[in-house]
């Protein structure tokens, strides 16, 4: 675990669900923002012990850039009783839409989460751009509706998930992860706002953590 400046932290673990015929690295990056009285942790996977115990002196919560980067999310919650910041899970139409596939198929919507968001095994505070975002936390949408690239103010820092990516060629947009219907452009236009503000930190949970030049190039 790295400190990336006062109260912005950053740690890697082998994610347990990687196989060598995926795009990303099995090494995956989490981070964590401490105020002093508010610690956030994000897309978490196994917080070292000095985040964990930070998180009894403080009021604590996980924030996911997308429902799917559950990572130790369940765990975190049964052990502390964390609320997590989430986008919601998609829909059963949202999965028709997006895979083409029939309502039957689609049942009840995506597993992600189901656990918290439909059976209620924790405290689910859902959020999306510019309704509900987590104090102190800006929204952005990124290649999908519920994957979130946010930008924490305090810190100058951009948080994302899979909306930006580093595979081992520098921070990109994943063409690979995209839908046929969304171009390329179209992410890359809808995160451009992130360069008016004063980026320093640029945070991939697939990658680790980069620069404001990064993003430029990435966004370009």
């Amino acid at each position: 675990m790295r400190e990336l400046r006062p109260g912005l932290w950053h740690w890697t673990a082998p994610h347990p669900d990687w196989a060598s015929t995926q795009p990303w690295r099995e090494e995956v990056s989490s981070y964590a923002m401490d105020d002093g009285e508010r610690l956030l942790l994000f897309d978490p996977l196994a917080p070292p012990d000095e985040i964990l115990a930070l998180a009894g002196e403080r009021d604590t919560a996980v924030v996911l850039t997308a429902p799917w980067h559950e990572r130790d999310t369940r765990r975190l919650v049964e052990r502390h009783g964390l609320p997590v910041h989430t986008p919601l899970p998609e829909t059963a139409e949202d999965l028709m839409q997006k895979y083409d596939i029939t309502a039957e198929q689609a049942g009840d919507g995506s597993p992600d989460l189901a656990w918290l968001v439909k059976e209620g095994k924790g405290e689910a505070r859902p959020y999306s751009p510019g309704d509900g975002e987590p104090a102190g936390i800006l929204a952005f949408a990124g290649r999908e509706p519920q994957d979130l690239v946010l930008w924490l103010e305090d810190y100058r820092a951009v948080i994302s998930g899979d909306s930006l990516v580093d595979f081992g060629q520098g921070l990109e947009i994943p063409v690979q992860w995209l839908r046929k219907d969304v171009p390329r452009e179209q992410v890359a236009e809808s995160l451009r706002p992130l360069l008016e503000r004063p980026v320093e930190h640029v945070l991939a949970t697939h990658g680790g953590p980069t620069d404001r030049a990064a993003l430029e190039r990435a966004l370009a």
